[in-house]
């Protein structure tokens, strides 16, 4: 058959134009100093993003990279895509050592991150860090500072609203009188019910199994809201009579509790909206949490791509596409330039069925630089590529997302690992 005729594709022609000597002009060694250099200045929140979950070389990354900032810029604390409240028993261990690092990777984190051989080492150093050789401890404001930003949610489940809701209700019976409080912790008791009508997984694929619309919870938002505004009607009193620990802690108490309530409220809903309305608000509860953070002190995020973002994020669930705004979409319009994101791009995991990518992606032409790893300029990296981006990478397997070439304008900059190898025994 001839071929007369046919032409190659704008990205196939592009995709060959580019040599790796054009590429490599944009690419720096993976060093905190090399990011730095990518941004206009240093960001209140520097997020540091992954495109699969679960692989300690890229958590290997990450602890190094918190290390050079620690070390050369002053951050102070990290943050992951873990339970917000699991969270504080992984802090709490760090900063004044409560609790043994058994306990704490057993307690302190969801989703698996646990048993993580590099979280396990990035928590053993954050506590090493926090004690000085005297083993006084260093000052308050030199500590490191672990957090989780996730909602106290898995894939099949939300948890109950009860550990936030009495926290927060505990916190604010302790400070103000009790004929300002809403409600008392009986009534909330009584609310609630037993927690496994609020985690039962069954939920998740049929909303009539929820209790997020039902009287009880109706209520249970209400009142969640009215201690909340009563925390931010006394916030003189308390702040000037709690440590900072404790008012943010009462304050991430009040966004899971309304949160989660809100969350469980579009479980139960049955409208097409359902599944979208649950991506945007674990986003949101995401979004609120790191902006709680950043008030603090200069903040690494790490994360999925998917949720730090700038642009939209989406995926397909039962046949239907979901698109909603990601935590790093929301954030970023609220922070501008003291937000920035780096995204991270892979090559293979073979481990995974993930093979060499085809050379007319850009993780293709990433992956014939001879570096294992690098930093690349994104703005000089899409001057390289000009108007025509590469194809977008299909991956072989569900677990990993691989970069969209069309986010290169909204991205500070990316990680390039070239092959990720199996797990460490």
């Amino acid at each position: 058959m001839s071929v007369e005729g046919i032409k190659p594709r704008a990205t196939d022609i592009k995709a060959a134009d580019i040599r790796v000597a054009d590429i490599k002009g944009a690419t720096h060694a993976v060093e905190a100093a090399a990011v730095m250099r990518l941004l206009p200045a240093r960001p209140r929140l520097l997020a540091l993003g992954e495109p699969t979950h679960g692989e300690d070389t890229l958590l290997d990354l990450r602890n190094e990279l918190f290390r050079q900032l620690v070390e050369e810029e002053g951050y102070r604390t990290l943050t992951i895509e873990s339970d917000c409240m699991a969270g504080l028993v992984v802090d709490d261990y760090v900063t004044s050592g409560t609790g043994t690092l058994d306990e704490v990777m057993e307690r302190g984190f969801s989703h698996g991150w646990g048993a993580s051989a590099a979280n396990r080492e990035l928590v053993r150093w954050m506590r090493a860090h926090n004690i000085r050789v005297d083993n006084d401890g260093r000052p308050a404001s030199e500590r490191l500072r672990f957090a989780g930003f996730d909602g106290p949610l898995e894939m099949a489940a939300a948890a109950s609203p009860r550990q936030a809701l009495t926290a927060l209700h505990g916190y604010l019976a302790a400070r103000v009188d009790a004929e300002l409080l809403p409600c008392t912790a009986h009534t909330l008791d009584r609310l609630l019910g037993a927690d496994d009508r609020w985690t039962d997984p069954a939920v998740m694929m049929d909303p009539a199994q929820s209790v997020g619309q039902s009287d009880d919870a109706r209520q249970l938002r209400l009142l969640a809201d009215d201690l909340v505004a009563l925390l931010d009607m006394q916030a003189p009193h308390l702040r000037a009579t709690t440590s900072r620990d404790d008012w943010d802690r009462a304050r991430l108490y009040g966004r899971t509790a309304t949160g989660l309530l809100g969350y469980h409220h579009w479980m139960a809903d049955t409208s097409p909206a359902r599944l979208t309305r649950l991506c945007a608000q674990r986003d949101l509860m995401m979004a609120h949490n790191l902006l709680a953070l950043a008030e603090r002190d200069p903040v690494l995020v790490h994360a999925h791509n998917g949720h730090l973002q700038r642009e939209k994020s989406s995926m397909r669930m039962g046949g239907t596409r979901l698109e909603w705004w990601s935590a790093g979409a929301l954030v970023s319009d609220r922070l501008g330039e003291e937000y920035a994101f780096i995204a991270t791009a892979l090559g293979t995991i073979r481990h995974q069925g993930v093979d060499t990518p085809p050379p007319d992606t850009l993780e293709g032409l990433l992956y014939a630089l001879p570096e294992d790893r690098c930093v690349l300029d994104t703005p000089r990296l899409a001057t390289t590529l000009g108007d025509t981006r590469p194809a977008p990478r299909v991956s072989p397997w569900f677990g990993y997302a691989p970069y969209d070439p069309a986010h290169l304008e909204g991205t500070d900059g990316i990680v390039f690992v070239k092959d990720v190898p199996g797990q460490r025994g």
